[in-house]
């Protein structure tokens, strides 16, 4: 087989935003939070349909026994992680306002494992897809999209497999440190999913401002006895926010553009975190499912920043606690781009949380906004080459038409355009408003 191609460096895209990195934990070795007094598992925490909780009241559960069912095709096991017993099932408030059912768990402290665990049988595509669905993995880079289902394509229609490791929000080193204390992880984790699905290459894409993992991968890298080995390749990558997103990915290692409504898989490419491969390597090894996964605590209102092994379901406060996070003004559930502000810190972590940022009261406070000066830096920002100030008075005037045809439903909701915006208007926050008018139009027309 001839030698699969890789650039030689990162393909240039467009817009974007030089962000102040802050990567303050970088440097932490990943600690371990002791068992918290409660644990609530919620069954929506993966994109697609919440899981059934297949437990009842009462009911006594072991570390990494399945506490829910996938309910759809598009959707994940839950498992409890840890060992103890069932206090209720409720339902409860997301950040963001939805809700869903949950599973209270009232820990025993023994950390049991369940009996029935046990490393499963891959030799085949069928095997792995299975294992991936069994696992309860999910994208832990922040989406959530079920691991198996984006593992289970055509391979006649992909070649090439992309591991995300550009990390470019600010704050967050979860993935960073994952490269750091486990690259054996990530390379094996690359050649069980290379020898298997068949891909022709993999490309491992990590930011420049990583230069140490960079180097410990390329390290480990050219130790591996595989003959595979060649088809992998680490690219470093630019240094520039939201470089860590899908199509930005896409494009900076494979110069391939992915169409509008379409995903990477349209285009030849499966993209998968690079968190979410160590998981799934070590799965291959051990049989133990998703019960846990690194944090990252950092923030003005931090004073020690650290990365800790949590629990899944593990609430914020006993987080913050451990941290030694004292009345922080805002939280932030992943990075201060992209993630979402809680208004408590009773929340618990999913799957797909990577940090929590805490604020001191300077940071929390919100700017004044100003009237738009139409300096068109947010368009030149936009990575997805839309026009934001455009969008936000055809969503004013309920021109839904205009709103179709400058390609709204293209925003990533990336926060690049209020980023660089002098006014400081909100104008992610109108780029989402905007999406959601076009999506209740034609779900309206669609009836009529």
């Amino acid at each position: 087989m001839d030698k699969p191609l890789f650039p030689k460096k990162p393909f240039r895209g467009y817009g974007g935003a030089k962000v102040a990195h802050f990567k303050n934990a970088a440097g932490s070795g990943t600690q371990v939070l002791p068992t918290p007094s409660e644990i609530i598992i919620p069954m929506a925490q993966h994109i697609g349909k919440p899981a059934t909780p297949c437990v009842s009241r009462g009911d006594h559960v072991y570390a990494g026994q399945r506490i829910a069912e996938p309910s759809a095709f598009v959707s994940s096991p839950v498992h409890s992680s840890v060992s103890g017993t069932i206090k209720k099932i409720d339902t409860i408030a997301l950040p963001g306002g939805s809700r869903c059912e949950a599973v209270f768990i009232e820990p025993d402290f023994k950390d049991e494992p369940c009996p029935t665990i046990y490393p499963p049988k891959i030799k085949t595509r069928e095997e792995l897809i299975k294992a991936a669905a069994d696992s309860g993995a999910v994208g832990l880079g922040g989406a959530g999209f079920p691991t198996s289902v984006k593992l289970n394509f055509n391979p006649d229609n992909v070649d090439t497999l992309l591991v995300n490791a550009a990390e470019c929000e600010p704050y967050i080193t979860s993935d960073h440190r994952e490269m750091l204390e486990n690259p054996d992880g990530v390379i094996s984790g690359c050649l069980t999913l290379l020898g298997i699905l068949g891909f022709s290459r993999v490309i491992i894409g990590v930011e420049e401002n990583k230069s140490d993992a960079i180097s410990i991968l390329n390290d480990f890298l050219k130790k591996a006895e595989n003959p595979n080995k060649s088809k992998i390749k680490v690219l470093r990558l630019k240094t520039r926010y939201p470089q860590g997103a899908e199509k930005m990915l896409v494009h900076a290692c494979t110069k391939r553009v992915v169409p509008v409504g379409k995903l990477p898989l349209d285009v030849g490419c499966v993209v998968i975190n690079v968190s979410t491969l160590c998981f799934l390597s070590e799965y291959f090894k051990t049989g133990i499912p998703l019960i846990k996964r690194r944090i990252t605590i950092d923030g003005t209102a931090a004073e020690n920043p650290v990365n800790v092994w949590v629990p899944i379901g593990t609430q914020i406060k006993d987080i913050l606690a451990f941290a030694g996070v004292k009345a922080p003004k805002k939280i932030i559930l992943g990075g201060p781009m992209m993630g979402v502000s809680v208004d408590n810190d009773l929340y618990p972590i999913v799957k797909q949380n990577n940090a929590v940022i805490a604020f001191a009261e300077k940071e929390a406070l919100l700017p004044d906004e100003t009237a738009c000066i139409h300096c068109g830096r947010c368009v030149t920002a936009c990575p997805m080459l839309l026009e934001p100030v455009t969008i936000a008075k055809a969503a004013d005037r309920g021109d839904f038409a205009s709103l179709e045809k400058l390609g709204v439903v293209n925003c990533i909701e990336c926060g690049c355009c209020a980023y660089v915006c002098p006014a400081k208007i909100f104008v992610t926050q109108q780029m989402k408003v905007a999406k959601g008018l076009l999506r209740d139009f034609k779900k309206s027309s669609a009836k009529q």
